[in-house]
């Protein structure tokens, strides 16, 4: 009787364990920054916090006319960098990825940096 209550216990005791990493997994996020071609305006800034903070997964939506950029912090089990580009196209803005240390290119007066 002992020994099969040691062994049920020991039993819960590692499936709450394994239940415990499982959610930390799922809770993972990650950073992606998104060069936008055609962000020119403050209203360009409102509409795109107006959807793509919203997307399933978005935790942080950061954007900065100057550079045309768009950072995006989202949950990895809710979504992924694909679906956000998706989203990014559905409101007419063209999303490229900016690798990590890339700077974006700069327009102003007609001409490109």
């Amino acid at each position: 009787m002992k020994r099969s209550l040691v062994i049920m216990l020991c039993a819960m005791f590692a499936i709450s364990i394994a239940s415990a990493q499982e959610t930390k997994k799922k809770k993972q996020k990650e950073t992606v920054t998104f060069f936008i071609e055609n962000m020119e305006c403050e209203n360009c800034i409102k509409k795109i916090e107006k959807n793509i903070a919203f997307e399933k997964g978005v935790t942080d939506l950061k954007c900065n006319l100057s550079t045309r950029t768009v950072e995006v912090t989202y949950r990895m089990d809710k979504t992924d960098v694909k679906k956000l580009m998706v989203a990014f196209d559905k409101i007419d803005k063209k999303a490229a990825v900016l690798k990590d240390g890339e700077k974006p290119e700069t327009k102003h007066d007609g001409h490109k940096h």
